[in-house]
């Protein structure tokens, strides 16, 4: 068998298990194979006095007492022993696991793996994982789902290891330049470690193959782009407008237009990512370019992600270029159909030079006479797909991507791996710094009290909700609930709004126009405020349960406040006093540096979930791990562009493993030519 065989007809699977393994992703040998451990249990066998403090450890103990049962209550049964090591004894109990506890034998010997407690009686250990004396030092241990444990995934790969025919994807040049092993050494060692060296050399040569085959591809995909556009746009007129802004652009700003009007002078289209942190003035960098293609008789088209930001953007382009005789449109979903197609033929006419919309802009009969430049905003919230969709509108028109959520370097060469990228480093002045506070639920009712006094003085103020990973249904419960109690009950008497993701657009777009209009003076939300509605009033924030958010996340939603002439204040509420989680929230009390903020969320959880779910259009990464691989980063780089260079159409016939394996890699990621 080979790496497409379905695992079905893999020796000790089946058609029932092989539908747990597909809850894995894992539907082929060669995806079982790729099921990395997500770490290993060190079974080397400890006395009970070497072991640590909340650190698991092996102990190699015989059970000198009989098991006992105890009843706690229905479908509750716990196992009850006496092990000793020799020189210690250790009190185990087993939680409602029958077939375990029936497996054991008075007077046996065997490998018990946990944490051991120490108290007054002596030492404890909770429901344990047991071995056989003799099991191997090192124990891989898988991801799981229900009806399949650790063991029998480890089981079934090493019946895989022994009858698959593994092919050779490396080159032996790479192998010996880079000092990698063979890939069958790799995934033996990967699954089957006979030592920590033996995992460590597995984990280079598959770490530094998947970095490979992700940067090739992304070169390859740099190249793919269309090789020339019509559409050249010199920038003469940037002066004329910054002259006419009511504030000075910064030298960031300048340097982030200056970046995007040397690429749209060229041949070639634009590809470019405006990356900068919450207020520092990315959407007068569209501007400026919207400007200048329209004073070369290009349309441009901005696409925001809501309705709410679409307006304000609006709203700005109209305050930046008045008197200029560019002619602005705006459509979003709200509108009338009447409004939309009288918008629709101006458009296909060349009456508008500057539309703005939201996902209306890219509905199949929304045409452009000359459509030159193509801008995406908070591009995390759309995908490759829809900035392909979008571009399709015109002959190669230059496209321009902006981003609010700061990622580090590194990051944005995966997450933006398609674009070249500008930085705005630096915000606008008037800006008036955050102070940031970490304060515990003692605390609340005097921070009530701090956001009433702002209140009526005229201020507007956001309190976000808890959130809870993977569950928008408990998020929505726990965020109405604390309206309903702060409207009637610490806040009775002012205008309280709610904000949540379950609301329809237009009830979401409401409440954030009466927002933004001073209607609703404090407003209670999840996480949907966390980009691009800029309400310079609004300048308390407090974010319940911060502990439960990651860095960056609170760093975006902070930004929604700063963003005036007032000085601003964020409350992150947390019980959480000692421990990481606690320097993590103090660590932001002390910057709002976006970029500093991201490098220290990357370290800290890892660019898994630092990218999350987001629609970036590439794969995910198996084994690498970014906050600790960027050596092997850098060598799978250069041995990319080396590959590139000698072969950029990858035709030679050394080369083919290479070309598949890319192709495999990145056949879920849409519009990188390799569906």
């Amino acid at each position: 068998m080979d790496f497409k065989t379905d695992i079905r007809y893999l020796k000790g699977v089946g058609e029932k298990r092989a539908e747990l393994f597909n809850q894995l992703g894992v539907k082929s040998v060669g995806a079982l194979l790729q099921l990395y451990p997500r770490d290993y249990r060190i079974m080397t066998p400890k006395k009970l006095e070497e072991t640590e403090f909340d650190v698991p450890a092996a102990v190699k103990a015989t059970i000198i007492s009989p098991i006992k049962q105890v009843y706690i209550r229905k479908n509750m049964v716990l196992y009850k022993f006496i092990a000793t090591d020799g020189e210690e004894d250790m009190a185990v109990t087993i939680f409602n696991n029958k077939y375990v506890a029936e497996s054991l034998k008075f007077g046996g010997e065997y490998l018990f793996y946990g944490k051991v407690i120490r108290n007054l009686i002596g030492c404890e250990m909770s429901a344990p994982e047991i071995y056989p004396v003799g099991t191997e030092d090192i124990i891989p241990v898988y991801p799981q789902t229900s009806g399949l444990t650790s063991k029998a995934i480890s089981r079934v790969i090493k019946i895989a290891l022994e009858n698959c025919d593994i092919e050779e994807t490396l080159s032996d040049e790479i192998k010996g330049k880079y000092n990698l092993c063979d890939i069958k050494t790799a995934l033996h060692n990967i699954h089957c470690p006979k030592d920590k060296q033996s995992i460590d050399i597995a984990r280079r040569r598959l770490v530094f193959e998947e970095l490979f085959y992700l940067q090739t591809g992304i070169l390859f995909q740099k190249s793919s782009r269309t090789k020339t556009t019509n559409v050249k746009i010199n920038g003469n007129c940037i002066r004329e407008f910054a002259a006419n802004l009511p504030f000075t652009l910064t030298d960031a700003q300048k340097n982030a237009i200056n970046d995007a009007i040397r690429d749209m002078r060229s041949n070639k289209p634009m590809s470019r990512l405006v990356q900068g942190d919450v207020g520092s003035g990315k959407t007068m960098v569209a501007a400026a370019l919207a400007f200048a293609a329209a004073k070369e008789g290009y349309q441009s088209v901005i696409m925001a992600p809501t309705e709410v930001l679409a307006v304000q953007h609006f709203t700005t382009f109209q305050n930046t270029m008045q008197n200029s005789g560019i002619r602005l449109g705006l459509l979003v979903g709200s509108m009338t159909k009447t409004a939309k197609n009288k918008l629709k033929t101006a458009i296909e006419n060349g009456e508008i030079d500057i539309l703005i919309g939201t996902h209306a802009v890219l509905e199949d009969d929304v045409k452009f006479k000359s459509l030159g430049l193509v801008v995406t905003d908070e591009q995390h919230r759309f995908g490759v797909e829809q900035r392909t969709v979008l571009s399709s509108k015109g002959n190669n028109p230059h496209m321009l991507v902006m981003s609010a959520t700061p990622i580090p370097r590194t990051m944005s060469l995966i997450f933006y791996g398609d674009l070249d990228i500008s930085i705005i480093d630096s915000l606008p002045s008037g800006r008036q710094p955050i102070e940031t506070y970490l304060i515990d639920s003692d605390k609340r009712d005097r921070a009530f009290t701090f956001i009433k006094n702002h209140l009526d003085s005229g201020r507007q103020a956001y309190i976000v909700c808890p959130a809870v990973e993977e569950n928008e249904a408990i998020d929505i419960k726990a965020a109405t609930e604390y309206y309903e109690t702060v409207k009637d009950g610490a806040f009775s008497g002012y205008s309280v709004g709610l904000l949540h993701g379950k609301m329809r657009p237009k009830e979401k777009d409401k409440v954030m126009t009466e927002f933004k209009n001073g209607d609703i003076r404090l407003l209670i939300s999840t996480t949907v405020i966390e980009v691009g509605v800029d309400v310079p009033n609004a300048v308390i924030m407090m974010i319940e349960n911060a502990e439960r958010f990651g860095l960056s996340q609170l760093h975006q939603l902070r930004g929604r406040i700063g963003r005036g002439k007032y000085k601003s204040t964020c409350i992150l509420l947390s019980d959480f006093k000692s421990g990481e989680t606690a320097a993590r929230l103090k660590f932001l009390t002390k910057t709002v540096d976006g970029f500093k903020i991201a490098d220290e969320d990357l370290r800290l959880r890892g660019p898994g979930d630092f990218l999350g779910k987001r629609q970036h259009g590439l794969p995910e990464l198996k084994i690498a791990d970014l906050s600790c691989d960027m050596l092997l980063f850098r060598e799978a780089g250069a041995a990319a562009k080396e590959l590139y260079n000698s072969d950029p159409l990858l035709k030679d016939s050394k080369n083919l493993a290479i070309l598949k394996e890319m192709q495999k890699l990145f056949k879920t990621a849409k519009n990188y030519g390799y569906n």
